[in-house]
């Protein structure tokens, strides 16, 4: 019905009955299975909680709305789907796996540092990657003031012109992957996210969308 902040102005309004009694008071817990929630006169139900893996392109604006009126991840969604919202996100130029949901719960889980949630990542750089900056990835980089660190990180091929590496984070920090390698001087050519979790990429079209599975849910929020 509203964002949190704007939820709490409602309530302090007296515009907020539960069981029938209007509720001022903050932080009262109701039990959705049982008690009538009510926003002037008119009841509150929970939306379906939705969970979707899409596989965004290049080019899209990891948001449901864009002031520029750039692609948005929104616009591959189906149209009564405006609630569900991306769970972190990729770059303008980045592709790969990102999900949406109206869930906000599950959404913190898997975006802030205390959890942890590791996620893959393809990157094709300009230039050969030695062994030595990969080892010093892992141990961790200075970049405009912050500690850059990959959990894992291994070359699938180089040579002097392109290498292909795939590297393992946990902290999600903003450009990470693309920072650490402008920290060694190095380009990154494209980005993909090939895995959150224990959930991959996989054959998902560029552009398409599939419902995350019970069993997955469960494993993201295990993690």
């Amino acid at each position: 019905m509203a964002s949190r902040r704007a939820s709490e102005q409602i309530i302090l309004a007296g515009r907020v009955e539960v069981n029938g009694k209007v509720v001022r008071e903050l932080g009262v817990k109701v039990d959705p299975a049982q008690d009538r929630v009510s926003l002037d006169g008119v009841r509150v139900r929970a939306k379906k909680k939705l969970y979707v893996a899409l596989n965004k392109p290049a080019g899209y604006i990891s948001s449901r709305r864009d002031e520029k009126k750039r692609r948005t991840l929104g616009d591959l969604l189906p149209r009564e789907w405006d609630n569900l919202y991306p769970v972190g996100r990729l770059d303008f130029d980045s592709e790969g796996l990102i999900f949406m949901t109206n869930d906000g719960e599950f959404s913190l889980h898997l975006t802030h540092p205390r959890y942890g949630v590791h996620k893959k990542y393809m990157a094709t750089v300009a230039g050969r990657v030695e062994s030595e900056m990969l080892n010093r990835f892992t141990r961790g980089v200075s970049h405009e003031g912050e500690v850059l660190k990959a959990v894992k990180a291994r070359a699938l091929s180089a040579n002097n012109t392109t290498s292909v590496v795939e590297l393992e984070l946990a902290e999600g920090k903003n450009r990470e992957v693309r920072r650490l390698f402008e920290s060694q001087g190095l380009t990154v050519n494209r980005l993909v996210r090939t895995q959150i979790g224990k959930i991959k990429l996989g054959e998902l079209p560029e552009g398409k969308w599939r419902m995350l599975t019970e069993t997955e849910i469960k494993s993201l929020l295990a993690e």
